[in-house]
């Protein structure tokens, strides 16, 4: 797999976190956000394969793969450890590379966190294939429609065409791998024995996860701690940026400190 592309900023001996976007997206989900990181924390914003600028191979898109590619982006940035961010789909990868490599991740920060498995739950996993089914190529309404039905407030139009124009960056074959590919992800096991901090950020308006969900990760995850941003969607960062990057900041200072603490 080629090198997955990414912007970073912030001191390079500062505090590593590499932020993992939601389905559809790219390292532009983050773009709001990165300008409220203090400089102490080192940012990589990655693009995932499908995605946006990244490769699109015919095949490859389980949760592992995209997992995978992480883990090799940060050897290449020689990052030994990290605080690992992830949103909706990226909290998905963020807990494989947790689950697959623990000594790599500082702490864990999920941002619309679905459930671990989403294989037991057949009524959400028929709502994923459902979701496969997109025609080619994807059209600007589906598109746009999708990133709108994350939100529960309205952002900048300019912002929102930006998201819309990165999904058109994804094939239509690589939106039905990826949603086929969720309606059988089973991480229950492997979330449950993670050792390392959780933030988990859930917006109260968030229409694809309730609050149970939450509960229940809030209950499987041994160190776990929950962030309820009120009157917001799914995608709350982009509905509050500065708000989420100050609780990713504190959290990630937290969670290096509570390493080096041991």
């Amino acid at each position: 797999m080629s090198k997955l592309p990414y912007v970073e900023q912030g001191d390079v001996s500062g505090v590593p976190v590499v932020m993992l976007h939601g389905v559809t997206d790219s390292w532009r989900s983050y773009e709001h956000v990165l300008p409220h990181l203090p400089d102490d924390i080192r940012a990589v914003a990655v693009t995932q394969r499908g995605h946006g600028d990244a490769p699109k191979p015919e095949s490859g898109y389980r949760i592992e793969d995209l997992a995978r590619d992480v883990v090799d982006l940060m050897d290449e940035l020689e990052l030994a450890q990290a605080v690992v961010v992830g949103h909706s789909m990226g909290t998905w990868v963020a807990r494989q590379i947790a689950i697959e490599h623990p000594d790599r991740v500082l702490g864990l920060v999920l941002a619309g966190a679905f459930q671990s498995s989403i294989s037991a739950n057949p009524g959400v996993a028929e709502e994923m294939r459902q979701l496969a089914d997109v025609p080619d190529p994807v059209t600007d309404e589906i598109a746009r429609g999708f990133q709108l039905s994350t939100l529960e407030r309205p952002i900048p139009s300019d912002q929102l065409d930006v998201f819309v124009a990165e999904s058109l960056k994804v094939p239509a074959h690589v939106w039905g791998e990826l949603f086929m590919g969720f309606a059988e992800i089973d991480q229950a096991e492997g979330v449950a024995a993670l050792a390392m901090p959780a933030l988990l950020a859930w917006g109260e308006r968030d229409a694809f996860i309730p609050r149970d969900v939450q509960d229940e990760l809030l209950e499987t995850l041994p160190d776990a701690r929950l962030e309820v941003y009120e009157g917001v969607g799914h995608a709350l960062h982009w509905e509050e940026p500065e708000r989420f990057a100050g609780d990713v900041a504190a959290f990630s200072r937290y969670s290096a400190g509570l390493q080096l603490s041991r």
